[in-house]
């Protein structure tokens, strides 16, 4: 289902450009200043909702603006929420993946509960720019044993070509609300 334009265009328009951050060259897409308009949030989370494939059964979220998504919209679809959080934040078994980020190195985990085999499983996040943590939490996801049915984005940075990545290890299954 596509999003309506103007809803895209409320959207957009709460989404602010910083140029060198967080480093010189860099364009930053500040998201907050859509998270304070409850209007735009609330479009933004509608949006995410409408395009939800049917039969999902949790949504997972990564630290730490992933989880400003991914949780109102489990709500909404009457779905659970799943974390994928940094090392070191999650106090049980977990499993751990590492991955390059445009600036450097990471890892997430996910409690080895987290999500039970089978499950079809819908990832949000704010931005796609390389797909390293998509594809991390694909891996994750993958180690649980559950069904990665579809990954949605708030804006993906084309120019990147984190789709492409997530292509190469197969992830095909991908919507960005805003490519720019």
């Amino acid at each position: 289902m596509k999003v309506a334009a103007d809803r895209i265009d409320l959207i957009s328009s709460h989404i602010v450009d910083v140029p060198d951050f967080p480093k010189p060259g860099v364009v930053f897409k500040d998201i907050t200043p859509l998270l304070a308009s409850p209007r735009a949030y609330r479009a933004c989370i509608g949006a995410f909702v409408d395009q939800a494939p049917k039969g999902i059964d949790v949504v997972v979220g990564m630290e730490a603006r992933g989880f400003m998504f991914a949780a109102p919209v489990a709500l909404a679809l009457g779905v659970g929420f799943v974390p994928v959080r940094k090392p070191g934040k999650l106090p049980r078994d977990v499993y751990t993946e590492h991955f390059q980020l445009e600036y450097g190195q990471d890892s997430l985990t996910v409690h080895q509960d987290a999500i039970r085999p089978g499950a079809k499983v819908l990832v949000i996040d704010d931005i796609l720019a390389t797909g390293g943590t998509i594809g991390a939490t694909a891996r994750l996801i993958h180690d649980l044993g559950a069904d990665l049915v579809d990954v949605a984005v708030l804006l993906e940075l084309t120019a990147l070509k984190g789709r492409e990545h997530l292509l190469e290890v197969g992830i095909d299954d991908l919507t960005a609300l805003i490519p720019v």
